[in-house]
């Protein structure tokens, strides 16, 4: 879905800019008086000695109680919508990992099952109390982002240890990977002191 929106993004800004762009141009060149055709009454590029945005146009509105809270407003949600899609930009997942099939053509495995399996795995693991696993990079080489949130008593070098040896050895087998290099955060559940009375 974020290909396609920023795909759609990209291709509206590039419309956008190509039909302005064309349009001063337009002017600029004064085509319309060397071609001989006319523009429309309210075409903002007449000819060569015509500005983007004139006297008139910047102050037309000014006195007017609606519209510096128009432009706020406006300015606020293209900001708001600019982090977004900043930020989905980030949030990238794997859509799937290429597994070879032995038979020449290649196989594909879907990226967020595999995070499902996992999950589950390293949640199996003592002293886990949830895992969340993201993979990244590309369908070929992907890469794996995995958090745990460990019990008060668990071991983290001994948790650690098995997530490798066991978990993430059998995804990799699983999935034919030469390799999965992983980053791993460690995290414990908070929890409050237990008193006597």
């Amino acid at each position: 879905m974020l290909k396609t929106a920023n795909r759609v993004l990209l291709g509206l800004l590039g419309l956008g800019l190509f039909a302005l762009g064309g349009s001063v141009l337009l002017g600029a060149l004064d085509l319309p008086n060397r071609w001989d055709f006319g523009l429309p009454g309210w075409w903002p590029f007449r000819g060569p000695d015509d500005v983007v945005l004139g006297t008139e146009g910047r102050t037309r509105w000014r006195d007017e109680g609606w519209w510096w809270p128009t432009v706020i407003a406006v300015l606020a949600v293209l900001l708001a919508l600019l982090l977004w899609w900043l930020l989905a930009q980030r949030r990238r997942r794997l859509g799937g990992v290429l597994v070879d099939s032995g038979d020449g053509a290649a196989a594909r495995l879907d990226g967020r099952t595999l995070e499902d399996v996992i999950e589950e795995e390293a949640q199996a693991l003592e002293g886990v109390s949830r895992a969340h696993v993201r993979l990244t990079g590309r369908s070929t080489a992907p890469a794996a982002r995995v958090r745990l949130l460990l019990e008060p008593h668990a071991d983290p070098a001994r948790t650690l240890g098995r997530l490798s040896r066991e978990t993430l050895a059998h995804a990799r087998d699983s999935a034919g990977l030469d390799s999965l290099p992983t980053k791993v955060r460690l995290n414990e559940v908070r929890h409050h002191a237990q008193r006597a009375a």
